[in-house]
């Protein structure tokens, strides 16, 4: 008999032999009609696959993220058999799930394009509505290659794939491709009302330029209609919102072809960026950090000695000097190294803290390239913390405490967090990451947090805890990260003097709160529409005379509010009010203030604020009171009374 332990601790017993698919109609029909496929002992499996002796088992849903992956890899399969019907001569290359979505490479010479993609949902969803079965075949690598020995495509996949044994997915009539799996178990799993083909691009086979142009066929699908409508409509938002064209229209930055990948930051972009930076400085001083500054080019053998030049030198660029090989820093820490390194230290000085805005470079492929949101270069917001072994718990806390601080005043409340573990590639013993990971894992208990586990996607010299932001439009963005590393400082042979005189390895702690300014800018944008809160804005207050006579009161009103540190304009056009009032909300002033003849004799002002189209007179003085006030709280909201 088999013993299969089910996530809620209970154990049942089946028959050794007894499919997945069994063992949920044991549990309950109703699962077993939502079921898509199984984790058994850790990985995900077909609903055919047998359990014997002792395992633990999961039954995966749509309701999970992993079952709507399955749901899409699916789909993908599906949309690749349509293109095969329409196409006969269409050849399969590659066809993965990715985040909301799924794509397949298609090596075609006919170009798909958007006006078929009604025909190719409509052979979609005929084979949704045949409802085959997905099956699997499973032989080994030899025959595999015997199998598919006049397809390119397939041979380098079955050549890169791991394990001894390669599998094979079929459905419909006769449809058959190279897979890894698992599947759902028919077609008429997945809702065909619920289904998109997006996009078509083109994509280099293995991303490499010399090689031969595919078409990428990009689609979604969803649990139900009403998710894949919402999802559209987040679409149409997210256009709205780009932070490319937002950007273009408050004229915050821009991009040229003599610095792909590199942004240039105008005068009102350059506001939000120092507006950024002194709320980050200030929360840093509070949390007993200091700041450093470390060289952007330091040489090859410093690379090589941290461990980025075998893990991480694709990414690096690299020039020389005085004949000697120099590269440029994709990351902050060795920097953050050397300082410490300059000094002895005792266990007195613990926890050291040293922060640092660094500018780093790290190649990008150009069609990877994506505003601020994706560069070529970036200021990180960096920090290393050099402590003992007992403080590594009450420092994550502290780092912990300070990425809520830094959030909730940018106006991000909703966040999840994952706890990354060693990966394939990485530097130090085992039991050294087991150390370290428990530490992380400690800390979040600690603090009563929820997480996911993500399994080996730690960086190479440490786990790592990623803080991951949802925007208004609950997209997931990864900002934060923290992570701990005990192979570095030895790799650079750093010490202290502990408290019995003896020379030890402090532990270093790596994290950044916002990640990459510029990406950070970015998001901001786009969570706010360009509507940035008043502490931000660009231009806080724009002053709007109704008439040449009270220019010289607009005047004198903008003086005072420039007095008091609020970044403010006078529009002086010869536009009547109405049309300055369209103009400042288009440009997406938080504050506009009106002034005529009745202002002009109380010495008051007549405000509206953003979305608002009735004013309220308030004296000048109260005005910038309250405005103050609100910019010194970080407020997000601009009304008043």
């Amino acid at each position: 008999m088999a013993e299969i332990e089910l996530p809620d601790g209970s154990v049942r017993e089946a028959p050794d032999g007894a499919t997945v698919g069994d063992i949920a109609q044991q549990i309950g029909p109703g699962l077993a009609k939502a079921a898509l496929v199984g984790r058994l002992n850790g990985e995900l499996v077909d609903l055919s696959t047998p359990v014997c002796g002792r395992a633990r088992l999961e039954i995966i849903t749509t309701k999970s993220d992993a079952g709507l992956e399955v749901l899409r890899h699916s789909c993908a399969h599906i949309m690749a058999e349509a293109i095969c019907s329409i196409w006969p001569q269409a050849r399969l290359v590659y066809g993965p799930a990715v985040r909301d979505g799924f794509y397949y490479d298609i090596d075609l010479d006919t170009a798909i394009r958007p006006e078929d993609f009604d025909r190719i949902e409509a052979k979609m969803r005929e084979i949704i509505k045949a409802d085959t079965p997905f099956q699997r075949i499973e032989m080994n690598r030899e025959d595999a290659l015997q199998k598919m020995a006049r397809d390119v495509y397939k041979t380098d996949n079955i050549q890169r794939a791991e394990g001894d044994v390669i599998s094979f997915y079929s459905h419909g009539d006769g449809f058959q491709d190279l897979c890894r799996g698992p599947h759902v178990p028919a077609t008429g799993r997945i809702d065909p009302k619920a289904l998109k083909i997006m996009s078509v691009a083109g994509a280099y086979w293995h991303g490499d330029a010399s090689e031969k142009m595919l078409q990428r066929v990009y689609g979604t699908v969803w649990r139900n209609k009403k998710e894949l409508d919402e999802y559209l409509h987040m679409l149409e938002e997210a256009k709205k919102r780009d932070h490319r064209l937002i950007g273009r229209q408050m004229d915050l930055f821009s991009f040229h072809e003599e610095g792909p990948g590199f942004a240039f930051l105008h005068p009102k972009g350059m506001v939000i960026w120092n507006a950024i930076i002194d709320f980050w400085r200030s929360v840093h001083r509070k949390y007993g950090y200091e700041e450093c500054k470390t060289p952007i080019i330091l040489n090859e053998a410093l690379w090589h000695r941290s461990g980025h030049w075998d893990n991480y030198k694709e990414n690096m660029y690299f020039t020389t000097v005085d004949n000697v090989n120099y590269a440029i820093k994709p990351m902050n820490c060795p920097g953050g190294l050397l300082i410490y390194k300059s000094n002895k230290h005792s266990y007195r000085e613990f926890p050291i803290r040293m922060a640092e805005l660094g500018l780093v470079h790290r190649y990008e492929p150009s069609g990877q390239m994506h505003g601020l949101v994706r560069v070529r270069q970036f200021t990180q917001d960096d920090a290393h913390i050099f402590c003992m072994p007992e403080q590594i718990q009450q420092e994550i806390v502290g780092v912990i405490n300070l990425v809520m601080e830094l959030y909730r005043a940018f106006g991000f409340g909703d966040y999840h967090i994952e706890l990354s573990t060693k990966p394939d590639k990485h530097i130090g013993s085992d039991e050294i990451w087991e150390i370290a990971t428990s530490a992380l894992a400690n800390a979040l208990k600690e603090k009563g947090i929820d997480y996911q586990l993500n399994p080996g996607d730690g960086a190479f010299y440490g786990p790592k805890i990623d803080f991951h932001i949802a925007d208004c439009l609950k997209r997931s963005w990864q900002l934060g990260t923290i992570q701990l590393d005990f192979s570095m400082p030895e790799r650079f042979e750093l010490t202290y003097t502990d408290k019995d005189n003896t020379e030890k390895t402090p532990v270093m702690i790596h994290r950044a709160i916002l990640g990459s300014l510029e990406r950070f800018m970015g998001i901001l944008i786009e969570h706010y529409g360009g509507h940035m809160p008043l502490w931000l804005a660009p231009e806080q207050i724009r002053v709007l005379p109704i008439s040449d006579k009270t220019s010289d009161y607009a005047v004198a009103v903008t003086a005072r509010l420039k007095r008091a540190n609020l970044r403010c304009s006078t529009d002086m056009s010869s536009e009547k009010i109405g049309a300055k009032i369209a103009k400042t909300h288009g440009d997406k002033v938080p504050y506009m203030v009106v002034v005529g003849p009745k202002e002009a004799e109380t010495d008051t002002v007549s405000v509206r604020w953003a979305g608002q189209t009735e004013n309220i007179a308030v004296s000048v003085d109260k005005f910038i009171s309250i405005v103050t006030e609100k910019i010194d709280d970080k407020s997000a909201d601009v009304a008043f009374k």
